[in-house]
């Protein structure tokens, strides 16, 4: 081979490499909109874009599905259908961070969410942000 044609040669590979590495480096993580299932099957959450992350509602609960334990007693009557519990809004390395409210104390939490695949997310709620309980979430088909 010519010089010239092993400068074209190694060029062409080179723009192939760097095309490769492009595509790869720009797959995204999965989407977490949807229906989901928490870890303890009495509840689903609908998760939507919420500004530059994720807000999660329940869809279903068990039970009575009031919000009896809210700290707000003009709230403790209301149905925990459509109730906003999640507010991920602030993209932090593969997911999303914020808030987590809990229905089942009435308190709110710093939260996490993170994409796992395309049909499993985790949510981590702590306090003091050292104390963390993290659930796995399942897609509903």
């Amino acid at each position: 081979m010519t010089t010239m044609t092993n400068r074209t040669a190694r060029a062409a590979a080179v723009a192939l490499l760097l095309a490769l590495t492009g595509t790869a480096s720009a797959q995204k993580a999965p989407d977490p909109t949807g229906l989901w299932l928490t870890e303890t099957g009495d509840s689903k959450v609908r998760i939507a874009r919420c500004g530059d992350g994720y807000c999660g509602i329940l869809a279903s609960v068990s039970g009575p599905g009031l919000d009896a334990q809210n700290p707000d007693a003009s709230l403790r009557g209301r149905s925990l259908i459509g109730v906003q519990i999640m507010n991920a809004n602030r993209p932090k390395g593969d997911g999303f961070e914020g808030s987590l409210y809990n229905p089942k104390d009435g308190k709110t939490y710093a939260g996490s969410l993170t994409p796992k695949g395309p049909n499993v997310v985790e949510v981590a709620g702590c306090v003091m942000s050292v104390f963390c309980k993290t659930q796995t979430w399942k897609r509903v088909n």
